[in-house]
C-alpha cells in the first residue's frame, strides 16, 4: 500500500502553497506557460481605482486592441484547465475515505498531510465523504485528529455540511441490518452520532434551499418511514393475536386443578413436583403472555414518528418478543406436567421423549424468530450500527447486463 501511494503521479505536484494536485498532462501542454505567473501587487483598493483608471491617451488608445483579444484567450485557457483538473477531481485520498478504508486515508495524511485539502467536483472534502456514504470507521479516525476546524465546518456547492449530508437518506441498504425499520433506526442514530460529535454551529446552519438538517431527514425518510410503520404494524398484529391465544389457554389452565382438591380447597396432588412446576409454568405463562399483549398494543397504538424508531418502538418489539417467547417455553412446560399426573409409573419414562417431540415446532418458531431477535438486541444495544459493505450496480451496468442477457438468449433461439 505504501509502494502503491509513493507512485500515485497525483501526489507529486503538491507545493508548499496548499494548492489541490494538478494532473502532469497540463503542465506538459504548457497551458501554465501561457497564464505567466500571478501579479505581485494584490489588486488596487478604493482609494488607488480613481488614479488606475486615468491611463495615458496611448493606452486608451492600444487598449481595445488588445483587450479584448488576450481575454478571450485567458478565457479559453482557463476553461479547458477547469475541464481538465475536473477530470482529476477524484483523489487517491478522496476515494479511500468514500469506500472506508482508513488504513488508505491514514498512509496518504501520514505522507502528504496537504492532501486533507482534497474536494471534488461537488466541493466534498474527505469528512464530507465519509459522512455521506456512511463510513463510520473512516469518520471516527477523523474526528479523532487534530485538523483545522475548516475540515469540520467545510461545506460543498449546495452549502450542505457534514450534518445536512448524515441527514439525505441513501438508496441503498448501507447498515448490516434486516428490515426497513431497523434501517431507519440506524439512520437515526448515525444523524444523532454525527450531529453531537460536531460543533452546534454545524447543525443549526442552512443549505442554498433553505433547508436545515432536521427537515433534510424528515423529507428524505418519510418512504422509509412509512415502510418501517407498515412492517411493524404487521409484525405487531400477528404476534399480538399468538399473544393472545397463549393468555387464553393460559388462563384456562391455571385456573384448573389436575387431581381435584378437597372440601377445603387443598388440591389433593399438592406434594409431588410435578404440581409444583405445574402451577408455577401456567402462571409464568399468563404473566408473560399478557406482558406481551401489553407491549403489542403498545406498538399498535404509538405514533410512529421518526424519534419513536430510535429508542421506543424497537424496545417494545424486543420486550414483546422476549414475553412471547418466555410464555410458549412455560405453556409447554405446564402441559408436560399437566400430562405427567395422567401417565402410570411405567409410562412416565417413556413419555420424555414423547414431550421432546412436542417441543419440535416451538423450536422451529424460535431458530425462524431468532435472527431477527439478534438483530434487534444488536441495533439496540449499539451506538452505531455495523456498515455494509455489498456491491450494488447502477442503472446503466444493470441496463447493459439485460442487454446481454437478451442478446445472449437471441443467440440460443
Amino acid at each position: 500500500m505504501k509502494l502503491m501511494i509513493g507512485k500515485e503521479k497525483s501526489y507529486k505536484f503538491y507545493e508548499n502553497t496548499g494548492e489541490k494536485p494538478e494532473d502532469k498532462d497540463l503542465y506538459d501542454q504548457g497551458l501554465y506557460k501561457q497564464i505567466g505567473k500571478p501579479p505581485p501587487a494584490p489588486p488596487p483598493t478604493d482609494i488607488n481605482l480613481e488614479k488606475a483608471k486615468e491611463p495615458s491617451n496611448i493606452a486608451q488608445i492600444k487598449q481595445p486592441a488588445t483587450s479584448s483579444t488576450d481575454n478571450k484567450k485567458k478565457d479559453d485557457i482557463k476553461s479547458v484547465l477547469n475541464t481538465e483538473v475536473s477530470k482529476t477531481k477524484a483523489t487517491p485520498l478522496l476515494v479511500a475515505s468514500k469506500m472506508g478504508i482508513v488504513e488508505m486515508v491514514t498512509e496518504i495524511l501520514k505522507k502528504f498531510p496537504i492532501a486533507i485539502q482534497d474536494t471534488d467536483s461537488d466541493e466534498k472534502n474527505i469528512l464530507l465523504l465519509a459522512v455521506e456514504h456512511r463510513q463510520t470507521a473512516v469518520y471516527n479516525w477523523l474526528i479523532g485528529q487534530k485538523y483545522p476546524e475548516c475540515v469540520f465546518y467545510h461545506v460543498d456547492k449546495q452549502e450542505n455540511n457534514a450534518v445536512h449530508l448524515a441527514a439525505s437518506f441513501q438508496k441503498h441498504d448501507l447498515w448490516r441490518i434486516p428490515g426497513t425499520a431497523l434501517q431507519l433506526q440506524g439512520e437515526r442514530k448515525w444523524y444523532k452520532y454525527v450531529k453531537h460529535t460536531l460543533p452546534k454551529q454545524s447543525y443549526v446552519r442552512y443549505n442554498k434551499k433553505g433547508q436545515t438538517p432536521r427537515e433534510i431527514f424528515r423529507e428524505t425518510h418519510a418512504m422509509l418511514l412509512k415502510e418501517g410503520t407498515e412492517w411493524l404494524v404487521t409484525t405487531s398484529n400477528s404476534f399480538s393475536v399468538v399473544a393472545a391465544l397463549i393468555a387464553t389457554v393460559a388462563f384456562a389452565t391455571a385456573s384448573a386443578v389436575p387431581g381435584g382438591a378437597d372440601d377445603y380447597g387443598r388440591p389433593y396432588l399438592e406434594s409431588q413436583p410435578a404440581f409444583s412446576v405445574f402451577s408455577i409454568s401456567s402462571l409464568v405463562s399468563l404473566c408473560f403472555s399478557v406482558t406481551a399483549l401489553v407491549f403489542f398494543l403498545a406498538i399498535l397504538t404509538s405514533r410512529c414518528q421518526h424519534s419513536d424508531f430510535e429508542k421506543d418502538l424497537p424496545r417494545k418489539l424486543l420486550l414483546g418478543l422476549t414475553s412471547l417467547f418466555a410464555s410458549i417455553t412455560a405453556i409447554l412446560v405446564s402441559f408436560c406436567a399437566a400430562h405427567f399426573f395422567v401417565l402410570q409409573d411405567k409410562l412416565r419414562k417413556a413419555a420424555f421423549p414423547i414431550y421432546g417431540v412436542t417441543c419440535i415446532p416451538v423450536v422451529f418458531f424460535a431458530f425462524n424468530q431468532f435472527p431477527l431477535y439478534v438483530d434487534l438486541i444488536r441495533s439496540y444495544v449499539q451506538q452505531l450500527p455495523l456498515r455494509s459493505y455489498k456491491v450494488f450496480y447502477t442503472e446503466s451496468s444493470g441496463a447493459s447486463s439485460s442487454d446481454q442477457k437478451k442478446e445472449g438468449k437471441e443467440k440460443d433461439d
